[in-house]
C-alpha cells in the first residue's frame, strides 16, 4: 500500500520540482518583465495623451482666433443685455444689463481698432457660435425672475470665459495691437465678473 502511494505521489513531486526548475523560473521572470514593460508603456501613453490634451486646451489663439472670439463675446453680451432691459424683473439686473451694453460696445470698438492696426489687418467675425445663439434663443423665451436667474448665471460663465481669453492673450498673444487691447479689457471684464457673481448670490 505504501509503495503504491509513493508511486502515485512521486510523479506529482517530480512535476512540482520541474516547475521550480531554473528554466521555469526564467520563463516566469520574463513574463513578469513583459507585463511590467506593457504597463509602463501604457502609463507613458496615457501621460502623453493627458499632456497633449492640456497643451491643446492652453494653446494661445492666433490673432484672428482671438479677434473672432472677442467679437462674438461682445456681440452676445450686447444682445443678451438688450433682452434684459425688457425681460428682466430686478432693477439691479436691468442696471447691470445697461452697463453691459455700454461696456461691450466700447470693447467692440477697441478690438476692431486693434485688429485694423495689425499687419496684415484682421477683420473680426462677430457671428455668434451655435452655443451662444442657443443661449440667446432660450433667454428670449423667459421673463421676470426666471429670466433674471438664467441671464445672470450665463453672465458669470460668459465673463469667466472672456477673462481667461483676455488674460491669456495679454500675456502670450502674438499680435501687438491685440495683445495691448486684451490687457486693457481684462480688468474691465474682471469687474463685470465680480458684479455678476454678486447678483448671482442675491
Amino acid at each position: 500500500m505504501r509503495n503504491h502511494l509513493w508511486m502515485s505521489v512521486a510523479p506529482i513531486a517530480a512535476l512540482a520540482l520541474g516547475a521550480c526548475s531554473p528554466k521555469a523560473e526564467q520563463k516566469a521572470d520574463n513574463a513578469l518583465n513583459d507585463t511590467g514593460a506593457a504597463v509602463s508603456n501604457a502609463l507613458n501613453s496615457t501621460g502623453n495623451a493627458i499632456d497633449n490634451a492640456q497643451q491643446a486646451l492652453t494653446t494661445t489663439p492666433t490673432g484672428q482666433e482671438f479677434a473672432d472670439a472677442a467679437a462674438k463675446s461682445d456681440a452676445f453680451e450686447i444682445e443678451a443685455a438688450k433682452l434684459a432691459t425688457t425681460n428682466a424683473q430686478s432693477p439691479q439686473v436691468k442696471e447691470f444689463a445697461g452697463m453691459m451694453v455700454a461696456a461691450h460696445t466700447e470693447s467692440t470698438a477697441k478690438i476692431k481698432a486693434a485688429a485694423k492696426a495689425a499687419s496684415p489687418a484682421i477683420t473680426p467675425n462677430a457671428t455668434l457660435t451655435k452655443d451662444q445663439a442657443e443661449d440667446l434663443a432660450e433667454l428670449k423665451t423667459l421673463k421676470g425672475a426666471e429670466f433674471d436667474k438664467e441671464y445672470i448665471d450665463g453672465q458669470v460663465d460668459a465673463h469667466e470665459d472672456a477673462l481667461d481669453l483676455m488674460r491669456k492673450y495679454a500675456v502670450d498673444g502674438n499680435v501687438v495691437s491685440l495683445k495691448q487691447a486684451a490687457g486693457e479689457i481684462a480688468p474691465v471684464v474682471e469687474k463685470h465678473l465680480s458684479s455678476a457673481r454678486a447678483l448671482d448670490k442675491d
